[in-house]
């Protein structure tokens, strides 16, 4: 029942910016953890950024030494929605998007995540 919906990928110049979005429906009470994942021809799925929560409505941010100080991860939980700014993109960006979620703890595994989204392209031209 639980279902995650992104969009906002396309394709820009290097040095420009998308923002992600993912919606999600048949949310649980609460989620503990969402992520944004991403995955390039012929590499693995690698993490990008994530929110976990510690206490009531507390989020701690994580992001890929890859990303950081470029991608910014928000939540809008009125609209059950996260985001992914991207700013600064580089072709090495270049990958399927995919935001997870779940109901317990999780990190920078794929693996940790029960939900996911059906993918976003991103392509970053040069």
């Amino acid at each position: 029942q639980v279902q995650l919906v992104e969009s906002g990928g396309g394709l820009v110049q290097a040095g420009g910016s998308l923002r992600l979005s993912c919606a999600a429906s048949g949310r649980p009470f609460s989620w503990y953890a969402m992520g944004w994942f991403r995955q390039a021809p012929g590499k693995e799925r690698e993490f990008v950024a994530s929110f976990n929560r510690s206490g009531g409505s507390t989020y701690y941010t994580y992001y890929a030494d890859s990303v950081k100080g470029r991608f910014t991860m928000s939540r809008d939980n009125a609209k059950n929605t996260v985001y992914l700014q991207m700013n600064s993109l580089k072709p090495e960006d270049t990958a399927v998007y995919y935001c997870a979620g779940s109901v317990s703890s999780a990190g920078r595994s794929a693996g940790e995540y029960r939900y996911w989204g059906q993918g976003t392209q991103v392509t970053v031209s040069s």
